[in-house]
């Protein structure tokens, strides 16, 4: 078990320099967007926990730009965890707050939500500034989290600070084009000053693309002597690999007058290729023909090759999830074998575990060898995922058409326990219980609604029930109108079964 004592701590930074690394963020744009939600929501999952909390601490409150299970937006610092938690290298956890005595009287222990257990792993930022943590919450004492949960909560506060410093970066790189933008409208000698100050390699095109000019920061760091880039020099500076392609989407944006954006490899004056963001604007007159562009590159090698890490250890641990569902699935049927009268209810149960497992892989975060083929974002490739058990060989007996729609992870496990019960009630008793029945989904989307249409035909001739609804049927209610806030209507045709899902589109995606 980790405890507070047993952590060895972080330097204690000054609260002005903490003040100017927490301004650099653009915290308030992440919480207003809710682009950490989804994260505090898998922390509290993982580890069963009715409260997880994203805090940045603050000089006298701590915000919350994230929250599961409790209303708080804030509170202050003196009632903080977290003002603990951030100054440590690993995940500080408080198995008993009543029996500590730094906690015992803390308003949160006493009062809502009367905090027993607390486990937050530290946010620091790239400097190693401590910024605040990310923490889970329960109102019992606890031993403290297993090994897989202190690693998951590390991994997912990473995973924070990765978004929040790519916001950064982002920011951070729209105050310098925006800079660049106003000293086009100084003169040449004033412009040129003003570039060779910025961080930032500078460089600006004629309309037809001939580069003329370069600031210092660029011949600082190619090492090349002035002037040797210009025209069309600045191509060979770029991996081989990458050549080509920034070629081609610097004439793209010349033929068209799009925004110039890349990622590329850029010779270094020692002789190794690092990754840097290159960026470029037109700028036009009052008729709109381009005079000239200007353009940045930013080093973002770290970046890069810390992004690249999190996507690899995100995919192991999306993966792994994955193999979960196979061994539940895998349990079920050994349990079953045992007690044969329970036979039939542990094959759908694990029917449904195998769909959950499919659309899970279907929308997991995938190496570019592992991808399914059709984006994950879209709801067309999700059921063509989830039917593809269904299809023959040698004829289509679903499919699907009308209008895609975006959908992601949050909207993929009820999507695909709805579907899966209309497939096996149709292969059991409606359109696909003979081999001429097919079935056809048809989406319809509007402004605010997507209308989903299956029809099954060719099948056993279907009739209102008239015994109560089963769990099947249960289940694709819970589905669809508890989980997705939509209605279903049925309708018992000569043809077969036609059942018409009204969905809020806001509910299929964030």
């Amino acid at each position: 078990m980790t405890t507070l004592y047993s952590i060895p701590t972080r330097t204690v930074f000054d609260e002005a320099e903490r003040s100017r690394v927490i301004s650099s963020y653009d915290v308030a744009g992440a919480r207003a967007k809710g682009q950490l939600d989804d994260i505090v929501s898998f922390a509290a999952e993982l580890c069963d926990a009715p409260i997880a909390l994203l805090s940045l601490v603050e000089e006298e409150y701590q915000r919350f730009l994230a929250r599961s299970g409790t209303e708080l937006e804030q509170t202050p610092r003196s009632m903080s965890f977290c003002a603990h938690a951030m100054h440590h290298y690993e995940v500080m956890e408080v198995p008993d707050a009543r029996s500590d005595p730094r906690f015992v009287d803390n308003p949160l222990v006493t009062g809502e939500p009367y905090v027993r257990f607390y486990a937050g792993a530290p946010l620091v930022s790239s400097e190693g500034v401590p910024l605040g943590a990310l923490c889970v919450l329960a109102p019992d004492a606890r031993e403290g989290l297993t090994r897989f949960q202190r690693d998951g909560l590390t991994l997912l506060a990473k995973a924070a600070m990765g978004r929040l410093d790519d916001r950064r970066t982002a920011r951070e790189q729209a105050f310098a084009e925006a800079e660049a933008r106003r000293v086009l409208e100084a003169s040449d000698l004033k412009f040129r000053t003003l570039a060779d100050t910025m961080p930032q390699m500078v460089w600006s095109t004629l309309p037809d693309g001939f580069h003329d000019y370069f600031n210092v920061r660029w011949y600082e760091f190619t090492g090349t002597p002035p002037g040797t880039t210009d025209g069309e020099g600045w191509n060979d500076m770029f991996h081989p690999e990458d050549q080509d392609r920034a070629w081609s989407v610097w004439r793209h944006s010349l033929d068209t007058g799009e925004p110039y954006n890349i990622e590329y490899r850029l010779r270094h004056f020692d002789g190794t290729y690092r990754w840097v963001l290159g960026r470029a604007l037109p700028v036009r007159d009052e008729g709109g023909a381009i005079q000239r562009w200007f353009g940045t590159c930013t080093d973002i090698h770290e970046q890069k090759l810390a992004y690249e890490e999190r996507e690899i250890i995100s995919q192991e641990l999306s993966h792994r999830i994955k193999n979960i569902f196979a061994v539940i699935a895998g349990l079920i049927a050994f349990a079953a074998r045992g007690k044969p009268e329970f036979a039939g209810i542990a094959t759908d149960l694990r029917h449904r575990i195998t769909a959950l497992g499919r659309a899970h892989d279907f929308v997991r975060p995938h190496s570019a060898n592992s991808r399914p083929s059709a984006a994950q974002n879209s709801l067309h490739g999700l059921l063509q995922e989830l039917f593809e058990p269904y299809q023959r060989v040698d004829s289509v007996r679903v499919t699907v058409s009308g209008d895609d729609v975006t959908i992601d992870d949050r909207s993929a496990t009820p999507l695909a326990l709805l579907f899966h019960e209309l497939a096996t009630n149709a292969t059991k008793y409606g359109g696909l219980a003979t081999e001429l029945g097919f079935v056809r989904i048809i989406v319809t989307a509007a402004d605010d609604m997507v209308r989903l249409t299956w029809s099954e035909e060719g099948g056993l001739v279907v009739s209102e029930p008239t015994t109560p609804a089963g769990f099947g049927t249960q289940l694709i209610e819970m589905s669809a109108v508890r989980q997705l806030g939509g209605n279903i209507d049925r309708q018992w045709n000569a043809s077969g079964l036609t059942v018409v899902l009204d969905i809020p589109k806001a509910a299929f995606s964030r």
